[in-house]
């Protein structure tokens, strides 16, 4: 059995953001850097597949990106994956999910993989497209909002979370694509055994000119932040004052109470 496993590379959420000097993304100078969360459940649960199945299978990570995406392959290296293959790209950050899944897509289509695991969306551009392009792209199934996975038999049993809190239970047989929600798993820790033992692992660099054959069907036109409204209020305070002068405020300012 063969699995692929997807990451991206996101700016920590932590930082402080400002548009670039083209004002169509955000300047990188001092902006710290880290895997995708989603992306995190997905080799989570990769790795559990493998070591469930006695270590048979061969899983790969996948990341597309500059030098800089080389940190994440060896974190996914480290919590359990095989292989890693980089596709270099210094203008990752400017693709759109068609041209991102489009590069996916051709580095796996003659691969065999049975299962590729996904983020269910990226903590950056949160289009929650590239996953279930990939699998319109290689002819699999795809199923999207993973919260609970389980494969026997070569049959996969999977839970899907829906609109409202609603799960709904599907099953479904390899090949096939799935984009893994939070709360799927608890992602590991890698441990200092296996960041060495990372080192040692294949990683393969691939130049994007080889893989991108689609044109961009969106572009950014602007990257801001929002206006900056009217600022909050704080009362201190007794209780019942703080309750009164609650109150008149909503009536003044809102209109809430009349």
């Amino acid at each position: 059995m063969k699995l692929l496993v997807c990451v991206k590379q996101v700016a920590d959420l932590e930082s402080r953001f400002k548009p670039n000097a083209a004002g169509i993304w955000y300047d990188e100078a001092d902006v710290a850097f880290r895997m995708n969360e989603y992306d995190e459940y997905a080799v989570e649960e990769a790795v559990r597949l493998k070591e469930k199945l006695g270590g048979e299978p061969d899983l790969t990570v996948l990341s597309i990106g500059p030098e800089r995406v080389g940190e994440v392959i060896k974190k996914a290296l480290a919590m359990g994956c095989d292989r890693g293959v980089h596709v270099l790209d210094p203008d990752s950050s400017s693709k759109d999910p068609s041209q991102i899944a489009s590069i996916i897509a051709a580095f796996a289509k003659d691969k065999g993989f049975d299962l590729v695991f996904t983020g269910m969306q990226s903590q950056d551009r949160g289009s929650a497209q590239v996953g279930l392009m990939v699998a319109e792209r290689l002819g699999i199934a795809g199923l999207s909002t993973v919260v609970a996975f389980e494969m026997s038999d070569g049959v996969v049993r999977a839970k899907r979370e829906l609109e409202g809190g609603i799960k709904a239970k599907v099953r479904f047989a390899t090949p096939a694509l799935v984009t893994c929600q939070m709360g799927l798993n608890v992602p590991r820790y890698p441990t200092l055994p296996n960041i060495m033992k990372a080192k040692k692992k294949e990683l393969l660099v691939v130049p994007v000119a080889g893989l991108l054959s689609e044109a961009a069907k969106a572009t950014t036109a602007k990257f801001y932040a929002p206006a900056r409204k009217g600022g909050g209020i704080v009362l201190e305070g007794d209780v019942a004052d703080l309750v009164e002068r609650t109150v008149a405020i909503l009536k003044e300012k809102t209109g809430v109470l009349r």
